[in-house]
């Protein structure tokens, strides 16, 4: 078996061949990053023959068309997380930094996991993922617009302090408009263009939201079904999770999203800690599905309690729930998969 590392930029790519001892056999550089020097590289590593491995660093704003050129060649390619390409790097005999050294660690950092995520063309999560980011740039938009409206609107009557959360109604934005109609000055008239495009923006993120709604029903009817999870989170989960196939168990999803603790004991005593690493999308979503059950639902108040019960704190309890809807998000969105599958079999 031939590992091919790859280390993607902007406009090159270089890949680095090794062996399985991990020897170094060649090394490439592309001039361009189009399909056609893509291909080129396939050809290159034809020399290696058919008992090859592609392998990237996770970076798919670099890397998705070459994944995508590579996939279509019918190429396995796998993906190396930037943390273990960074400790392959710094157990190497040579020193420095290059491309070609980047790539060497790429594929060394392959070898050395035979675990590693498979790449996979991208699905409907990505054109979800792409949705749901649309809306939260324009959300984060209107709130800096808002909150640049209500010091206008303090400056033009300090009594006049209309609540954060209201100016994203039309009623309350007409009636902002309707008594800014006639001031004069440039405070004013900068005010009533806040107003107009805050209206624009509503628009915009509530066409979005329906949207959305459409395709979470659609992808992940299970998900959505679950207490706690609405449109926007199920929209987030399945965005951020990326095809639930990918992860070889629940316990894996749980260390991607954070909410398996990290162990940390030595000699006779165990011990584990909250990890604070892995998706933190995921993890936020999470928790709020933890929050509203706490809030709202049977079965996790009776969990909690018996964990109050049994000596953690509320916070640890709460933690020990998230464990807990992890594997729960996890087999709905592996049962959303597989009649996705089915459906598309049809």
């Amino acid at each position: 078996m031939v590992i091919l590392g790859i280390d993607a930029h902007k406009r090159t790519h270089t890949v680095v061949a090794i062996d399985e001892a991990g020897r170094q056999l060649g090394t490439k550089t592309t001039l361009t990053t189009t399909t056609e020097a893509h291909l080129e590289m396939v050809r290159w590593a034809d020399r290696f023959g058919p008992e090859r491995r592609f392998a990237v660093e996770d970076c798919r704003h670099l890397s998705r068309r070459l994944e995508s050129d590579l996939l279509a060649a019918g190429e396995v390619i796998v993906r190396v997380p930037p943390k273990l390409m960074a400790h392959a790097r710094a157990s190497a005999r040579t020193y420095g930094k290059s491309d070609p050294i980047d790539a060497l660690a790429v594929a060394r950092a392959a070898l050395r996991e035979p675990d590693l995520p498979v790449a996979r063309l991208d699905g409907p999560s990505r054109e979800l993922r792409l949705l749901v980011d649309h809306r939260e740039d324009l959300v984060r938009e209107r709130t800096g617009h808002i909150n640049r409206l209500r010091w206008h609107l303090h400056e033009l009557d300090p009594t006049w302090d209309p609540a954060s959360r209201s100016l994203v109604r039309y009623m309350r934005l007409d009636a902002v408009a309707a008594r800014l109609e006639g001031q004069g000055g440039m405070v004013a008239r900068i005010a009533r263009d806040l107003v107009a495009r805050i209206r624009e923006l509503t628009v915009q993120e509530r066409a979005l939201e329906r949207e959305i709604t459409t395709m979470v029903k659609k992808l992940a009817p299970r998900l959505l079904a679950l207490p706690g999870v609405g449109t926007l989170i199920a929209a987030k989960i399945v965005a951020e999770t990326a095809d639930i196939r990918r992860f070889r168990s629940k316990d894996a999803f749980a260390r991607h999203n954070g909410t398996a603790p990290l162990p940390v004991w030595s000699s006779n005593r165990v011990r584990h800690r909250l990890s604070r690493t892995g998706n933190r999308q995921l993890n936020c979503s999470i928790h709020r599905m933890a929050v509203t059950q706490k809030r709202c639902h049977p079965d996790a108040r009776i969990y909690l309690d018996r964990r109050i019960a049994n000596g953690d704190t509320k916070l640890e309890a709460l933690r020990a729930l998230k464990r807990k809807l992890s594997d729960v998000v996890y087999r709905a969105l592996l049962a959303d998969a597989v009649v996705g599958v089915v459906a598309d079999a049809a």
